[in-house]
């Protein structure tokens, strides 16, 4: 592939179906929740334990988004669903893939409060072994990371469970992830079996300024019956919000990343302002007292490379210093530049004699190879145009929508 290539999915076929707002929708719930869900339309209590497990079963083994595809439910009870529930995927507003391979999807989903539908951004990063997804957990950010292009964008609000499963199965969608599917042609993915291999919550937003929905999300996408991710292969990222990553070890399981950046604070303070409220020192004893912490489970820092900022051998020193019987791998991250950014990228043989100077004292420490740079997917570049309206503009839209039939 030569250029980039932006596929614009409005012109190339008919909008999906619009999710109803007045519908709840099945994706995203509990089993306990979907079966209080059934038993709401009339499924007979007798029912409700095996119609749970297959609809689960048809929404993420199947991948199915439409319930008269459940073929082995009687065709009253689906149409029962259809009436009562949504399972439609959310309105893919565009796709680019970069020359790279790697995909990124806008995704639209309704307002929910934000006063007009918002959207969000997912990447897909294929390699030869491995397809790993980068999933958003907010619509826009409040922690304005001095490098970060999320941070520009204010938070609009946060995303429901539904809305970050749904990214996933978008992504095995588009990829012929699910059985039966076919991948598309000519796309660059892994010799794998599966084409989404991991998960990384590594997209726009703080995942644990949204544990609950985050929480939920994941624990779907890692159950044994249904997408069956496993949690070594599922990485949170944190930007370092302490009293969750407690709750994360716990209630999760999952694996741990830190957006570190910086080995002092006074630095950090500027790069990633959260520090101000949760310092290097309440940081780094969160990641010590990380549960099943090994070898085998390490915790990965990501540390972005600003040229003449954060790059010297002081801090390579610095930084081995302070993860010093931490089990962990250094993620080194050529800094992605974005419209109107104040920082530019370490030079490559700086960033090559802090990783050499990192590896030498035992830890590993990869550069991270841009990806997707060309259609703003790499790390750090994430944003959309959503915007939170002021009341006076939500009022006047609403009743536009009224005037005009949601139109």
């Amino acid at each position: 592939m030569s250029a980039v290539e932006t596929i614009d999915l409005d012109a190339q076929r008919a909008k999906p179906r619009p999710r109803q707002a007045e519908k709840s929708t099945l994706i995203g719930l509990s089993k306990p929740e979907m079966a209080e869900a059934l038993s709401s339309i009339g499924v007979p209590d007798k029912q409700i334990r095996m119609r749970v497990n297959q609809v689960w079963n048809w929404l993420y083994v199947r991948g199915v988004s439409d319930f008269s595809e459940m073929t082995n439910m009687a065709k009253d009870l689906r149409g029962k669903m259809a009436e009562a529930f949504d399972i439609a995927r959310p309105e893919i507003v565009t796709e680019q893939i970069s020359t790279d391979g790697t995909r990124k999807w806008l995704m639209r989903f309704p307002a929910h409060g934000a006063g007009r539908p918002v959207e969000i951004e997912t990447v897909y990063i294929p390699e030869e072994d491995r397809g790993t997804l980068c999933i958003s957990s907010q619509v826009g950010c409040t922690l304005t990371c001095s490098f970060c292009h999320t941070g520009t964008q204010r938070l609009v609000r946060n995303l429901r469970p539904e809305e970050i499963l749904a990214q996933l199965l978008v992504a095995r969608d588009a990829l012929g992830d699910f059985p039966n599917r076919d991948a598309p042609n000519g796309a660059f993915i892994p010799e794998s079996d599966r084409k989404v291999t991991n998960v990384v919550m590594m997209g726009m937003g703080e995942p644990l300024y949204n544990f609950e929905a985050v929480k939920k999300a994941l624990l779907i996408a890692s159950a044994e019956d249904g997408l069956s991710l496993s949690k070594r292969r599922i990485t949170l990222s944190t930007s370092g919000v302490v009293p969750e990553i407690y709750r994360t070890g716990d209630e999760i399981g999952c694996m741990l990343a830190i957006s570190l950046h910086a080995v002092r604070d006074d630095l950090r303070n500027i790069l990633v302002p959260i520090n101000k409220k949760y310092p290097l020192e309440e940081l780094i004893k969160a990641c010590r007292d990380y549960p099943g912490l090994s070898n085998a489970r390490r915790i990965t820092f990501e540390y972005v490379m600003l040229k003449d900022v954060n790059d010297s051998l002081e801090d390579a020193r610095d930084l081995v210093k302070l993860l010093k019987g931490i089990p962990a791998k250094i993620n080194l991250i050529p800094f992605n530049p974005w419209p109107g950014s104040n920082y530019q990228c370490s030079d490559w043989e700086t960033i090559e004699r802090f990783a050499d100077f990192i590896n030498q004292a035992g830890y590993a420490s990869p550069i991270r190879t841009p990806r997707g740079r060309d259609i703003l997917a790499a790390c750090g570049q994430l944003k959309s145009e959503s915007e939170r309206m002021r009341k006076t503009e939500r009022l006047a839209y609403e009743a536009m929508m009224i005037a005009n039939h949601g139109d």
